[in-house]
């Protein structure tokens, strides 16, 4: 699923739009940019991290509409920052719980890839 950058982007929108991408994918990223080019190091640690376990997943650039997928996302997550990661509908965390969890060895099993 593509966004496109919108300047009029209605938060009610954005909202659903972050709700139907969490329900339509296993894994979803939403991050600053995109997988090809990230725009900043949390999103691109975000990036690596995932796709060394997965190849499937879903990336969601949130710079279009910032502040609306921000608030989006802390409603749904409790999270403030960007990147987050959702697996099969629940929040995971972002690049340092991703990072914490592949150190200890369980980042392939939250992402359902074992």
């Amino acid at each position: 699923m593509t966004f496109q950058p919108e300047t009029d982007a209605d938060p009610d929108e954005i909202a659903a739009r972050v709700e139907e991408t969490i329900a339509d994918n296993d894994v979803v990223l939403f991050m600053k940019g995109n997988r090809l080019m990230p725009q900043c190091g949390y999103s691109k640690r975000a990036v690596e991290l995932i796709g060394q376990h997965v190849e499937e997943f879903e990336t969601v650039d949130v710079l279009p509409a910032l502040p609306h997928y921000r608030e989006a996302l802390e409603s749904r997550s409790g999270w403030e920052t960007i990147p987050q990661t959702f697996v099969d509908g629940e929040f995971v965390g972002g690049s340092d719980v991703l990072a914490e969890l592949d150190e200890r060895g369980e980042l392939a099993a939250e992402l359902g890839a074992e």
